[in-house]
This record gives structure tokens, C-alpha cells and sequence, in this order.
């Protein structure tokens, strides 16, 4: 672990007021909210409700933060986006965990209702809650403070009942007595939401869910329920089968063949310097520092080009286009910049040089010093 990592989770773990780190994503596109907890002394971590196409994301995040994921955990076989874990799996060796009842193929760890799941000094216990699917899981986490509870209960909603096994009366009942059974003050996560509600807690859907909550009844949820009458996802015919593969594709998907690129949790390719170095001679340095700091004491990688970066674009025209790209400053902040405007202009071989020349000196790799040719 770097530096930087221990002091970020340090910074987590007092922030939180305890060892846990905790991070909520989210998928525009599927409304999908995903959730990385982590145990900050061991860094051991799960991850709760990947996105297939957020993999990258997700996996940077893990990453910068130097931790071990232990599992990637879906509450359910989802009907509307394609789950990320056996990416994470490939990428990290992660275990692959969704109910045994689901009988979808890849999973490693098949959970049941009681079943823990230990992420160093912590862990979440596993609530079986169908009736949105017969599936369905809660995670809640060992001090009962906080619950993700996937489809089946959503912010002041809850999961619809019309398909894969879905049924009311099932919901009712996992609902009330391994959701709401928990205490007032434990914050309820969900799996999805698309009015930018991102968290409850068990007091606020007693009183306020229409569905079930107040004076509701099980008839009043049944009624409800059974007279929705929703469409289908748009992505069903594409998700249940991914799903019931883990997120194994069919195929394996095509990366950079050009570099290892490695996306930052920010979006941003890069590469490392040693990579770099091992192949200064197959790629176009750029420099976009001034020329005053090129000729002081930090000095240039060899045979680096020169362009400051409020030139870059007036100068794009200057740098072949029949090799890759590698943008350095000193830090890696204005190279990133410089990057996303190379990107932008349609340059798909190009990355930023991680940490810069800071962490390519720090590194041991050669600098050249005196103005470039």
C-alpha cells in the first residue's frame, strides 16, 4: 500500500467514525446503484450490485484505494442491467456471490439465508427477501446500521412482483419481517432509484411508503401490487441470460491492444512509467510544460515533444498520427488535461504518464536536462 492509500483510508475510517469505508455508486443509464464497503485496517472488500459497463470505474476505485476485494455480491439476478462480477473476478480473483436459488452458472459463492460474508474484521448477513424474484437478498452489516436491499424495497417503493417469479404475498412477508424487523435508525440502501433518492432508513418506510407502510395491509400491498401494470425492462432479453452467466460475455471483449491501459477511477488512460520506458521507442512523448520548466531542474524525458499546453491545440497538427501517444508534465494534472483535449479531437491512441516526471524520477527512470532538439 502506497502512502497516499493508507492516509485516504485513514481519513475513510475516521470520517466514518469506525474501520468501515463506504461508497455509493451509480449508473445513470439503469438507475443502478452500486456499493463498495470496505474493512479499513485489513483493506479487505466487497462490492454490492455491479454494472457491467461501470467494471472499469469500479475496478480503478478499488484500486486507488489499495484494497483486496473479497466478492462481488448481486442481491439478485437483475432484469435490467448486466451484473460486472465475473469481470471483477477476472480482473482481481473475487469471489462471485448471489443466491443459490438463482441456479445462474459461474457463481462461486452461493449464499443462503444465515449465511455471513467477512470482509476482514467485518461482515454482512445474508436475509433471504423473495418475491420480487425468488432470489431476492438483503445484506445487512454486522452492527445493523445500514442494509442494501437490492429490488426488494426501494426508496418510499419496492420491487415489482409481475415476473421472474415475482409474487405479493411473498414480498409482504420478507419485507416486513427481515427488512423492516430491523432497527428504526438502520439506513436501507437500495439497488435502484430514478429521482436522485438514494437512501432511507427502516423508520422513514414504516411511516411513509405508501406501498406497505402506515396503516397498509397485506391486502392493501396485494391490490397494489397486482394492478401496476408496468412494461417490461428494457433490457431483459439481455440481462437475465448475462446474469445467469454471472456476467460472463460470450465472448471476451477487445481492449486497448495498443498499451496496457488502465482507465484512473476519473476516466482518464494512462500508463505506468515502467511500461513507458520499456517502449519510449514505439511512442510520441509529449510535454506540455513551459518551455522555462523543460530547461530547469526537473528536466525531460529523452526525445520528449514540446508543446505547452495552452499551444496544444493550435499545435495539434505537429504530432504524427501513425504512433501513440504518451502527454508527461510534472505531475500528471496538466497532461491530464492535455489528454481528454487529444482525446476529444480524435486521437484514440493516447494516455496520460501516471504521477508525471515526478513519479518517473521517483521511479529511477533517466532525465535528460538542457533544451530539447
Amino acid at each position: 500500500m502506497t502512502v497516499a492509500q493508507a492516509s485516504v483510508l485513514s481519513l475513510a475510517a475516521a470520517a466514518g467514525g469506525g474501520s468501515l469505508l463506504f461508497r455509493q455508486l451509480f449508473d445513470a443509464e439503469t438507475g443502478t446503484f452500486t456499493y463498495l464497503l470496505a474493512d479499513v485496517p485489513s483493506r479487505r472488500a466487497l462490492l454490492i450490485d455491479s454494472v457491467f459497463e461501470q467494471h472499469q470505474r469500479d475496478l480503478s476505485l478499488i484500486r486507488e484505494l489499495g484494497l483486496e476485494l473479497v466478492a462481488s455480491i448481486d442481491t439478485h439476478a437483475h432484469a435490467d442491467h448486466v451484473t460486472g462480477s465475473w469481470l471483477m473476478h477476472e480482473a482481481t480473483g473475487s469471489a462471485i456471490g448471489l443466491a443459490a436459488a438463482a441456479g445462474a452458472l459461474n457463481v462461486t459463492l452461493p449464499l443462503r439465508h444465515g449465511d455471513r460474508v467477512a470482509f476482514g474484521h467485518r461482515h454482512v448477513e445474508v436475509r433471504s427477501t423473495p418475491g420480487h424474484t425468488d432470489g431476492c437478498l438483503t445484506l445487512v452489516l454486522d452492527d445493523r446500521s445500514m442494509a442494501f436491499t437490492g429490488d426488494a424495497l426501494l426508496v418510499r417503493g419496492c420491487g415489482r412482483c409481475d415476473f421472474q417469479q415475482g409474487n405479493a404475498y411473498s414480498l409482504w412477508s420478507s419485507i416486513n419481517q427481515q427488512i423492516l424487523s430491523l432497527p428504526e435508525s438502520c439506513l436501507l440502501y437500495p439497488g435502484h432509484d430514478y429521482t436522485g433518492r438514494n437512501v432511507t432508513s427502516v423508520a422513514e418506510e414504516k411511516a411513509f411508503n405508501a406501498r406497505l407502510g402506515g396503516a397498509a395491509t397485506e391486502r392493501d400491498f396485494v391490490g397494489h401490487m397486482q394492478n401496476m401494470k408496468l412494461p417490461h425492462p428494457g433490457k431483459i432479453a439481455e440481462a437475465l441470460p448475462g446474469n445467469l452467466r454471472s456476467g460472463k460475455p460470450r465472448q471476451a471483449a477487445a481492449g486497448p491492444s495498443w498499451a496496457p491501459v488502465v482507465r484512473s477511477y476519473a476516466g482518464l488512460p494512462e500508463l505506468p512509467p515502467s511500461w513507458v520506458a520499456e517502449h519510449l521507442g514505439e511512442l510520441t512523448m509529449v510535454d506540455v510544460r513551459s518551455l522555462d520548466e523543460v530547461n530547469g531542474p526537473d528536466g525531460r524525458i529523452y526525445g520528449s515533444v514540446l508543446i505547452p499546453l495552452p499551444e496544444l491545440e493550435a499545435r495539434r497538427s505537429e504530432l504524427a498520427t501513425d504512433r501513440p501517444l504518451v502527454v508527461v508534465c510534472h505531475s500528471g494534472s496538466r497532461s491530464a488535461l492535455a489528454t481528454q483535449q487529444l482525446l476529444k479531437a480524435g486521437h484514440q491512441q493516447v494516455a496520460n504518464l501516471r504521477g508525471g516526471l515526478s513519479r518517473w524520477a521517483d521511479e529511477g527512470y533517466p532525465l535528460s536536462h538542457g533544451t530539447p532538439g
